[in-house]
């Protein structure tokens, strides 16, 4: 690599960094204060443990932000060298806009590469643990899922839990039993249910209406030993948010869920989401190079972080109206996923294609 390359690329990683600090502190402080409203004092949850929820939160934020951060401090580093002449002087040197994309591709690879470590092998874990010490502070029986939880189907078995109150211990847990011509035989209910070590469940305080030919004949409560397929580490994974899960992850319930006919429209948005975010990454870096060759050269440091903050705020508003409209409306959740970074990647493209 040689020294203008270098040199490009340390102008675009310090501000983003620059920029990353600065929404992990606001941010961090944003949900601190939320912890102190709705949170802090209740059960045993104390301002110390609230200090270590936002600590551990912190890893997802910046897996959330980094692409907004890669816009915002590319439009800033570049809009200094070229406020400074020393776009100038660089392309004196002959250096054409393209060559100047190909030094900050590079820096995007770098961030691109840390978006993949933090989002894949640190953030989710961390934020599994915030979540879980938070709830075992708060509850002796918590809700880590959506309303509704995780409905997981293991042949003519169908489970719904709602509720994990420990690592291998659900409650809340609903069976549905099914006949092979998909007629419902029998509804039971478990007040908690433990994972053994044989594929199987052990239902406690567990209730059961089985319908037969004519009547309903109800099961007093008690326990009852059910063999299932399904882990609990796969059970907890189907509670999960899909947004909190990593890729692998969610291709484990991607095919799981299409081979019980169940619906993976979630988790294949959120699968195809979290690569085209990632992916973003790059194009928002080029996204910077046309503004400060052309309209920005000239503005100051503020006008180009408000130009990034517009810009950064509509592709994150932009992503979460098509999730929402891709759940609602039942639309192709691979093309509404990968929908805002293609029409990034079009309007910088576009436009580093007429600069000059």
């Amino acid at each position: 690599m040689k020294i203008l390359d270098r040199y490009i690329v340390k102008s675009i990683l310090g501000p983003v960094a620059l920029v990353m600090l600065v929404f992990m502190v606001l941010g961090g402080l944003f949900l601190y204060i939320g912890q102190v409203e709705d949170d802090i004092g209740v059960g045993d949850y104390t301002a110390f443990d609230a200090f270590i929820f936002v600590l551990l939160n912190l890893p997802q934020q910046a897996y959330d932000l980094l692409p907004v951060s890669a816009l915002i401090g590319s439009l800033v580093g570049l809009g200094s060298l070229a406020r400074g002449s020393e776009i100038t002087v660089i392309r004196a040197t002959g250096l054409s806009p393209f060559r100047i994309a190909a030094a900050a591709l590079f820096a995007a690879g770098i961030l691109i590469v840390l978006e993949v470590a933090v989002g894949e092998f640190l953030a989710p874990q961390l934020q599994q643990a915030a979540n879980q010490n938070k709830a075992f502070s708060k509850f002796s029986d918590v809700t880590f899922g959506s309303g509704g939880g995780a409905w997981v189907r293991d042949g003519n078995v169908i489970i719904n839990a709602a509720r994990q109150s420990g690592e291998r211990q659900f409650g809340g847990m609903t069976i549905f039993e099914l006949s092979p011509e998909h007629r419902l035989r029998a509804i039971g209910h478990a007040a908690r249910a433990t994972s053994g070590t044989n594929n199987d469940w052990m239902l406690r305080g567990y209730a059961e209406s089985r319908f037969t030919s004519g009547r309903v004949l109800t099961r007093p409560v008690g326990e009852r030993l059910l063999q299932s397929r399904v882990s609990a580490d796969f059970l907890g994974l189907a509670v999960s948010n899909p947004h909190d899960l990593q890729i692998a992850s969610l291709y484990r319930l991607i095919r799981y869920s299409q081979a019980n006919a169940l619906d993976a429209r979630p988790y294949v948005f959120a699968f195809w989401s979290r690569i085209a975010r990632t992916a973003a990454i790059a194009f928002a870096v080029l996204l910077a190079i046309p503004f400060v060759l052309g309209s920005l050269r000239s503005a100051g440091a503020g006008a180009r972080t408000l130009v990034g903050m517009i810009l950064g705020v509509g592709l994150f508003l932009l992503q979460r109206l098509i999730e929402s409209g891709t759940l609602v409306f039942e639309l192709n959740p691979v093309v509404l996923a990968w929908l805002p970074t293609a029409l990034l990647a079009g309007v910088s493209i576009t436009l580093l294609a007429r600069a000059r």
